[in-house]
């Protein structure tokens, strides 16, 4: 479903990604890990093309990322994005956010999209709030609001950019949940995150990345277990001692 080769990053002296090597299957859950500054949410942010690569090649469904204009568009809306911030129009009600994209981007009639829009916003939790604008919604509410937003489009893939890293912690629980029933529901995903209990529950993969590559990739299990770097060993020490 997505497959990068050789992808090197740049930004100016710095070399955020260096000749990293991933596929994800069709239906794949993969966690990516590390410490701050690995190239993480770069990775994430290269696969629909937020960041311009300096070399490699990205495939999405067997087509090469296209470089911009209306096919750029299309791959965008075939590949969801959710951020830590949320993004979200503050302007535009929920439901707007919602059906805003589907309805320009993909030509879908306003009532299909704002039916298909409801049905998802039921699907996160928050259907009471589709008249809503984000400020009054909380941190766990616009996100999940934002989930659905890219669930719109009918994505054949989602990347999720430390989705939880802005929440307070109680409201972190509640966005994971929509996160592990898109996953049980055999959604694409690519998720960077630190919430290692996610990792190790829902990930059919877990990639740890440091420097800019990917230093071991494995199952949750093994991983965790046996992590087989230094690198990823002394990570694992800090970040489940806390």
């Amino acid at each position: 479903m997505i497959e990068v080769r050789g992808l090197t990053k740049r930004f100016g002296g710095h070399t955020a990604l260096r000749g990293v090597d991933l596929d994800v299957a069709r239906g794949e859950v993969v966690v990516v890990i590390g410490p701050s500054g690995s190239g993480k949410s770069t990775l994430c942010r290269c696969l629909n093309r937020l960041e311009t690569a300096d070399e490699g090649e990205i495939r999405i469904d067997g087509e090469p990322l296209p470089a911009e204009g209306r096919a750029l568009a299309r791959l965008r809306a075939d590949v969801g994005m959710v951020f830590q911030s949320f993004n979200l129009f503050q302007h535009r009600t929920v439901l707007q956010n919602l059906t805003l994209a589907p309805v320009r981007v993909r030509g879908v009639p306003r009532a299909e999209a704002e039916e298909h829009a409801r049905g998802l916003l039921e699907r996160v939790g928050i259907g009471d709030h589709a008249g809503k604008l984000p400020a009054q919604l909380s941190g766990g509410q616009q996100q999940r609001a934002a989930i659905a937003r890219a669930l719109a489009m009918r994505p054949k893939a989602m990347l999720f950019d430390e989705p939880t890293s802005a929440l307070d912690p109680e409201m972190v629980g509640e966005v994971l949940d929509v996160m592990t029933g898109l996953a049980r529901e055999g959604m694409t995903m690519v998720v960077v995150t630190h919430e290692m209990g996610f990792a190790r529950k829902v990930a059919d993969r877990v990639v740890f990345m440091a420097d800019g590559e990917i230093v071991e990739s494995g199952p949750p299990a093994d991983f965790f277990a046996a992590p087989k770097s230094d690198r990823a060993r002394d990570f694992l020490a800090k970040v489940l001692s806390h």
